[in-house]
């Protein structure tokens, strides 16, 4: 559907639609795209087997990424849920690029800055409560993915008002470059050691914890944006190079990894078998998020755009759905995978140390199998599913202003 609305123009209905948010909120919806949407469920339906392994199976079990202790099933569960904030963050840039297509440069930079601050409001609040159940919170303000998005947003707006392609360039030396940061340490800079936190080091601040490093994710949206330029083009031409990054991104991954050279700052090592050591060679680091861990999951994130084209059918139609409402589902699954963990663990004698915390703190002890896990997961999705189909609806049937905040 056009939307001559973005810019003040007149609609086919010949009313005179309202700028700004309500602009912006139509052409939102007029540049959706169904692989996007796929791909973005497809990773909304990964993170929450994530989250529910942490609820699940506690603290006190094996870390799954400890090479020398976890199994193939359990590394590979967690590994692939990798894939969902790289993806998440890309996405938001590419959504911000086909939202510039219809609306101008300074409604768009607006949004980004008024969506970025109610994202982080929304993390110190509602989420932050979901993940707990309660008010006391002993670490401080929890800095996750909704909080790293929303800053990530805020820097967006104003790099959208440089050329494409030096938002690239920016994108591009941010994630690429960053590990030549890694051996500088917070305790360097005295007392602004927290900010250097908030930028680069996973850790406890006086204000709070940093799960989630602003740099690189900053770089992250700022290539989503110039990737979003794609769309551009036909969808022939656009596969073909989709289909090109994805594979330069993984081959540049297994270069830099194989010879250790630099991208990481965990170098993997020859294991006693080789299922170890093709888990020492896969196992990036997160936070924050490497070269190579950003090359490992963006390379498969490109190809999977490229193949989802296509897609179709009423699996791709469940995940289209979950991926058009992602803060919807984001808030609600964390709410009942952990009302249902702690309600679990309440019935096993656990009292209400699951039901009342943030999983970091959960009892030593508390904790169900693997098998017992997945299942809870996908009672989680099947549960959810009736209300993000509803909530989809929604958005797709209104044009309020209100909804692109949700």
């Amino acid at each position: 559907m056009p939307l001559a609305a973005a810019r003040g123009q007149v609609d086919s209905s010949g009313a005179q639609p309202a700028s700004g948010a309500a602009a912006l909120g139509r052409a939102r919806a007029a540049v959706r795209l169904q692989s996007i949407d796929v791909l973005r469920g497809l990773v909304i339906v990964l993170m929450a087997l994530d989250h529910v392994r942490d609820y699940f199976m506690g603290i006190g079990g094996v870390n799954p990424l400890d090479v020398a202790h976890t199994n193939g099933l359990l590394f590979a569960t967690r590994w692939v849920t990798h894939l969902c904030a790289p993806t998440f963050v890309l996405l938001a840039g590419v959504s911000a690029y086909l939202s510039s297509k219809r609306c101008t440069k300074g409604e768009l930079a607006k949004m980004l800055v008024t969506r970025g601050l109610w994202l982080i409001f929304l993390e110190w609040t509602v989420v932050t409560f979901a993940w707990t159940f309660n008010f006391d919170y002993p670490i401080g303000l929890i800095m996750q993915v909704i909080w790293v998005i929303g800053v990530s947003m805020i820097v967006l707006a104003a790099l959208i008002r440089l050329p494409v392609w030096a938002v690239g360039l920016i994108g591009f030396a941010i994630c690429y470059l960053h590990n030549l940061l890694d051996g500088v340490s917070p305790a360097q800079f005295g007392s602004w050691a927290p900010m250097w936190k908030v930028l680069h080091v996973q850790g406890a601040t006086p204000f709070g914890y940093v799960h989630y490093p602003l740099i690189p994710w900053i770089g992250v949206m700022a290539v989503g944006y110039v990737l979003g330029t794609m769309y551009d083009l036909g969808t022939a031409d656009r596969r073909r190079v989709l289909t090109a990054l994805g594979i330069a991104a993984i081959a540049t991954f297994v270069l830099l990894r194989a010879t250790n050279f630099y991208g990481d700052p965990k170098p993997w090592s020859p294991q006693p078998d080789l299922a170890r050591t093709v888990m020492s060679f896969m196992n990036v680091t997160k936070y924050p998020p490497s070269l190579l861990y950003l090359l490992a999951t963006l390379g498969p994130a490109f190809l999977l755009l490229a193949a989802l084209e296509s897609a179709r059918g009423r699996f791709a139609g469940v995940l289209a759905t979950f991926g058009s409402v992602p803060l919807f589902f984001y808030v609600l699954h964390i709410m009942l995978a952990h009302l249902a963990a702690g309600l679990t663990a309440l019935l096993f004698g656990y009292g209400t140390g699951v039901l009342g915390n943030f999983f970091m703190f959960f009892p030593k002890d508390w904790g169900v199998g693997l098998g017992a896990t997945y299942l809870a997961w996908l009672w989680v999705l099947v549960t959810l599913y009736p209300a993000c189909r509803w909530f989809s609806g929604v958005k797709q049937g209104r044009r309020d202003w209100w909804l692109i905040y949700l």
